[in-house]
C-alpha cells in the first residue's frame, strides 16, 4: 500500500509499519528523532534521508493524528 509517493506501508517490510520508501527507516524513527532534539541535517546523515523524505514522514504523521479521534477517560487528569 502506498500512502504517498515517499511513504510505504508493506506487510513484508518492518512488519507493516510505515517506512520511507526505498529504505527500512520507519516514520516513527524520523518523528521521534526530531522530537528528541535532532535537527534535519542530523536525521539526514544518521538515516541517509533527504529533506523531502523527512518532510514526507512528518506530513504522514500529521495526517494520521488529524484522522484520529481522542476521548478523555473519566478520572484521567
Amino acid at each position: 500500500m502506498t500512502t504517498n509517493d515517499r511513504i510505504l506501508i508493506d506487510p513484508a517490510i518492518c512488519h507493516g509499519k510505515p517506512v520511507v520508501r526505498g529504505t527500512r527507516v520507519p516514520v516513527s524513527i524520523v518523528v521521534g528523532s526530531l522530537a528528541g532534539g535532532m535537527g534535519f541535517e542530523e536525521v539526514q546523515r544518521e538515516y541517509d534521508l533527504t529533506q523531502e523524505e523527512i518532510r514526507a514522514a512528518l506530513a504522514f504523521a500529521s495526517a494520521l493524528v488529524n484522522e484520529e479521534s481522542f476521548h478523555l477517560l473519566r478520572g484521567a487528569a
